[in-house]
């Protein structure tokens, strides 16, 4: 369905499905996906064995020519399939001419390499491990681009009874991505966040060892945005969980739901608890 912007298709489990399928017949053993393509709330009888050690979460800008965000040509065509990039690039360059961008990694920068584009934005973690680094100009920190809640994370997805299975995957669990993506998620979560609406989250240790939740909830045109972070004793999955869900209230508080709404009547996306892509 390349033809349809990913913000219309709206549909739960979107990158899941097939994969759900083999694992509820007993043809795969376990799954592996980006997390941030893993519904919130799984359908019943499956399960998240482990979480892999986290890549670098943030996004990346491609071109052709040595050029940064901030140096782009005014009106310069850039290509994204995410809503939450879409806002985000508006909200520091509105005169940038947003473009949807589907297909795979290798497609999408093609596009770009070919001067379809002048640049566009993808995840650096799935540009480092296709080896497409080559093209990137630049790496966009998150305090100019938040991440995707679960970005650059892989998650091993099982059936719930199968626990031998399960037992054989937990040491590749990495607790500290684990609980940082509880927090992303459990945020995402509670803002009924669906399929490419325009929320950010970034989960980090800090120094003293406690975890950092920075989030944010952006309209489409980049001209509204609410932001909010905090910090606490994260200790296992509840606590992380209760940090997501704390900020997602902050946000909430203010005016995170109102944005959220115009989001979904603009973008024609209903409720879900599918990420972006």
């Amino acid at each position: 369905m390349l033809d349809v912007p990913l913000s219309r298709i709206g549909d739960k489990g979107l990158f899941t499905r097939e994969l759900e399928d083999a694992l509820r017949d007993q043809s795969v053993h376990f799954a592996v996906h980006s997390l941030k393509d893993l519904p919130t709330r799984l359908p019943d009888g499956f399960a998240i064995a482990a979480v892999l050690e986290r890549a670098d979460a943030r996004d990346a800008l491609i071109a052709a020519a040595p050029v940064t965000l901030d140096s782009l040509r005014r009106g310069a065509r850039v290509g994204t399939s995410s809503l939450r990039r879409r806002a985000q690039l508006l909200a520091r360059r509105p005169d940038l001419d947003i473009h949807d961008l589907r297909g795979n990694v290798p497609t999408r920068v093609d596009k770009v390499l070919r001067g379809e584009l002048d640049a566009a934005v993808l995840a650096l973690a799935g540009l480092t491990r296709l080896e497409l680094t080559s093209s990137i100009v630049e790496v966009l920190d998150a305090d100019v681009m938040l991440p995707a809640p679960g970005q650059g994370a892989l998650a091993v997805e099982v059936r719930s009874d199968a626990m031998d299975i399960s037992a054989l995957l937990a040491p590749l669990d990495h607790q500290t991505t684990r609980l940082a993506t509880t927090a992303e998620r459990a945020l995402l979560a509670e803002l009924e966040g669906g399929c490419q609406v325009p929320v950010g989250a970034l989960a980090r240790r800090t120094a003293d060892g406690g975890l950092h939740l920075a989030a944010g909830v952006f309209d489409l045109d980049g001209r509204e945005a609410v932001r909010a972070e905090l910090a606490a004793d994260v200790a296992d999955d509840a606590a992380a969980d209760a940090l997501g869900r704390a900020v997602a209230a902050r946000l909430r508080e203010l005016g995170a739901d109102a944005i959220l709404a115009r989001v979904r009547r603009a973008s024609s996306v209903h409720p879900s608890t599918t990420p972006e892509s």
